[in-house]
């Protein structure tokens, strides 16, 4: 019988070393937020609390938000001029921000603190790493594990997000370090590494609640992350450093991720963390929870 993976304490992560990013306030179903030099506002289910702000706070924001239904889909509504793009910087990495055709900016700044806890156990690893990073979006883990030191494989099914994470790659000045841009079906990607033997230090996997890979396939969350991840059990070397796996926008406990994670894990010691990634509230210190995770690494020699 497998040994029974521990009850875990619920965490929450909060990225307190932000300038350039602020939440300003949330309440009513939505929240407001800086980044950079511009203001948004956009949906937030979760936010059932009431603004902590005066309306004329939010009412001078420079874009909202129209949503159209549950997933990302609407309209931006524009008060104010804003520029196409424009950079932004979390410590020495820099990268473009843009208020997209969705809802999103290209940059979730709750994952910072995934970023850092990634990066040092690259630094302090004390032999190469080598990353695997799925479903890599606009590529500021693979910047975060690249600058401390890490041979990085990125993978995405979108060509604009690959292309917009190597455009970050030359803003934070890594253009010389390992990084290799796949625009490919993740599960097929996976299984193909599989039959090469290729075997990785650290795994990112950042799943959406569903998708399409290049050529149309679909990407249920419930239905392919449990697979996916037993795939990934076999790319793991002999000594690997971390996994670490987010969800956004599902209805599920981070129990559901804690769970498959410590399966994949098992007999390689190390620790188990899970939780909730939040945003400080600069108006309030209220905490918003905008996903949930599970995370190994392994124990420091």
């Amino acid at each position: 019988m497998a040994k029974p993976i521990p009850p875990p304490e619920l965490v929450l992560l909060t990225s307190p070393d932000w300038v350039d990013y602020e939440l300003l306030d949330s309440g009513g179903g939505a929240k407001l937020e800086r980044y950079g030099a511009y203001t948004f506002i956009r949906p937030e289910h979760q936010a059932v609390w009431q603004p902590a702000l005066p309306p004329d706070k939010w009412k001078a924001a420079h874009a909202i938000f129209q949503a159209t239904g549950e997933e990302s889909g609407g309209r931006w509504q524009f008060n104010q001029p804003i520029e196409p793009s424009w950079t932004m910087q979390y410590k020495s990495l820099i990268f473009q921000a843009q208020a997209s055709a969705s809802r999103h900016i290209g940059i979730f700044p709750e994952q910072a603190a995934h970023w850092d806890w990634l990066g040092e156990l690259v630094r302090t690893a004390g032999r190469p790493a080598n990353v695997l990073n799925l479903f890599g979006y606009t590529g500021l883990a693979t910047l975060a594990a690249a600058q401390a030191g890490a041979k990085v494989t990125h993978v995405d099914a979108s060509k604009k997000a690959i292309t917009w994470a190597r455009h970050n790659q030359v803003l934070s000045g890594l253009e010389e370090r390992p990084i290799r841009w796949l625009v490919d079906d993740v599960e097929k990607f996976v299984k193909r590494e599989l039959r090469r033997g290729s075997q990785y230090d650290g795994l990112i996997l950042d799943p959406p609640k569903f998708g399409r890979g290049p050529e149309g396939q679909v990407w249920e969350f419930f239905d392919a992350l449990p697979g996916l991840l037993r795939d990934c059990r076999g790319l793991l070397s002999r000594q690997p450093l971390f996994i670490v796996i987010t969800a956004y926008a599902i209805r599920a406990s981070a129990l559901s991720l804690y769970y498959p994670l410590g399966e994949m894990v098992a007999g390689l010691g190390g620790r188990l963390a899970t939780g909730e990634l939040a945003l400080v509230e600069r108006s309030a210190s209220r905490l918003l929870s905008t996903a949930i995770f599970a995370r190994w690494q392994a124990e420091a020699s």
